[in-house]
């Protein structure tokens, strides 16, 4: 029952303000319309604004957008800035460094200018003395010209005095060969020049009169590898051979046989002399040496050393078996000592020497060029003495007749010459089509009575030259098949020897 009186109250109490409710509403209902009415008046207006302020709000946007834009643009050529910026520092720091080093460099280069300008004012004054030098030489040299000419002069004179009394010996020896050509004297007085009989040299017993070789008497392989160095030992007929194999040996020229071999050099002979006596020989070697051997024991006795290219031409002086001259390719002519072992003097030349030879009196070297020039030193001072245009080629050698008044050279322009060593005239000249030298040391002799000349040709042959009675020449074939390189005559008149490329020896009678 309570609680239904609680409900109806309650129901009560809610009708109740309900309907205070409405009072409330209907009293106030004027108000609320006039306030309803500003408030939608206020909405319209705040609407509008609203819809203003949206627009602004846009605009706002669209411009915040278009600023970002810009703005990352900004940004993104900022950064490209930058980077060049640093590319810039980067490059500024190299060049501060380049010029940091271009600086010290010019510093350098001022310090050089400054040694170089010094340098060149000590050098303009040392042109400045050399030209006085120059002017105070060029003065002597006249006087020297002038002295010269006047020595030339005394010179000219004194040798046309020699030609006269050159005359008058030539002259009495032809009576002298007149007054004894029905006699065995002939010999003798034909072999007797200015006072020189030569049958009083070494091996005079056994000399006899040279004449042109018709056949080969003996051939010789006598080196392996190649030869064509060839010596007669004097006053006799042994013969002595050089070649590749680095040997020299003695035959015997009437048997053929080998007689010693001399062993110790260590490149090829390239020529060969021996001393008056016999008893030495000495060899021109490509290895830049001579050596000298004891014939007899067959020892080194001495290795000369000094030259700085292969040796060529080796001779001995007449006069005596202490002194000895060599040839070779470093442009040098030296004068050894044989009891030391030791050079004494050395020549420069103008050009490379072929050949050389020592004067029967010891006093001048002769030696022949590849300028074509024969030149004559004097043999103690090692000034030049003398010289003359022999051959439009290379002299390929030169050698001495037995009286030492006559000097043989043969060249590569296929001639062969005949000079007074006295006059340095040219005394005979001979060309023939069968003789073309092979090589340029291509080596021509003279007989020991100056009767005949021999050389080799490059096609096997031996040309023979008479110079009396119209003799002509003759062409010895049939010995060698290689390029003949070397002839020598022995000096008792027989045999006449000859040596190819190959190494072969003829020796023809």
């Amino acid at each position: 029952m309570m609680e239904e009186r609680m409900k109806i109250a309650v129901l009560q109490a809610c009708r109740a303000l309900r309907k205070r409710h409405r009072d409330e509403e209907g009293a106030h209902g004027p108000a609320i319309a006039a306030l309803a009415t500003a408030v939608r008046y206020q909405g319209a207006e705040l609407i509008v604004k609203v819809e203003l302020l949206q627009q602004e709000l846009n605009q706002i946007y669209r411009t915040h957008t278009e600023t970002t834009g810009q703005l990352l643009a900004e940004k993104s050529a900022n950064q490209t800035l930058l980077s060049q910026l640093a590319d810039k520092d980067s490059l500024i720091t190299e060049l501060r460094s380049e010029l940091s080093a271009a600086r010290t460099k010019l510093t350098e280069l001022e310090k050089e200018d400054d040694v170089q300008k010094e340098a060149i004012n000590t050098l303009n004054f040392e042109r400045t003395e050399l030209k006085l030098q120059i002017l105070e030489l060029e003065s002597k040299l006249s006087k020297a010209e002038l002295d010269n000419k006047m020595l030339v002069d005394r010179w000219m004179e004194q040798k046309m005095q020699d030609a006269e009394r050159l005359n008058e010996a030539n002259a009495m020896y032809e009576d002298m060969m007149e007054r004894l050509k029905s006699s065995r004297l002939e010999e003798l007085a034909r072999q007797q020049v200015d006072g020189i009989v030569r049958h009083s040299e070494a091996g005079a017993e056994f000399y006899v009169g040279s004449g042109i070789p018709t056949h080969v008497r003996h051939t010789i392989q006598a080196h392996e590898g190649g030869g064509g160095a060839i010596a007669f030992e004097h006053g006799s007929g042994v013969l002595l051979t050089g070649g590749n194999d680095s040997v020299v040996r003695q035959w015997d020229s009437q048997g053929g046989t080998n007689l010693n071999t001399l062993r110790g050099a260590t490149g090829t002979i390239l020529d060969l002399t021996v001393s008056s006596d016999n008893k030495q020989v000495l060899a021109a070697c490509s290895d830049h040496k001579i050596y000298l051997w004891d014939a007899q024991s067959g020892r080194i006795r001495h290795t000369l050393t000094g030259h700085s290219e292969k040796v060529v031409a080796i001779d001995l002086s007449p006069s005596g078996n202490k002194r000895a001259v060599s040839a070779s390719y470093d442009r040098t002519i030296k004068l050894w000592d044989l009891g030391t072992g030791y050079g004494v003097n050395t020549i420069v030349c103008y050009s490379n020497c072929n050949s050389v030879c020592v004067t029967s009196d010891g006093a001048l070297i002769c030696s022949g060029h590849m300028d074509g020039n024969l030149r004559f030193w004097d043999i103690r001072s090692g000034k030049l003495a003398n010289e003359v245009a022999a051959h439009g080629l290379g002299i390929t050698s030169v050698s001495l007749s037995r009286t030492g008044h006559t000097v043989l050279t043969s060249g590569r322009d296929n001639a062969i010459n005949i000079f007074d060593v006295r006059s340095l005239e040219i005394r005979a000249t001979y060309r023939s089509p069968n003789f073309r030298a092979a090589t340029n040391w291509c080596r021509s002799c003279l007989s020991p009575n100056e009767n005949y000349v021999a050389v080799g040709s490059a096609d096997g042959a031996v040309v023979v030259w008479s110079r009396k009675n119209n003799e002509g020449e003759s062409v010895l074939k049939g010995g060698h098949t290689y390029p003949v390189l070397a002839c020598a005559w022995s000096g008792v008149g027989k045999p006449l020897a000859t040596a190819d490329k190959s190494g072969r020896i003829c020796i023809w009678e």
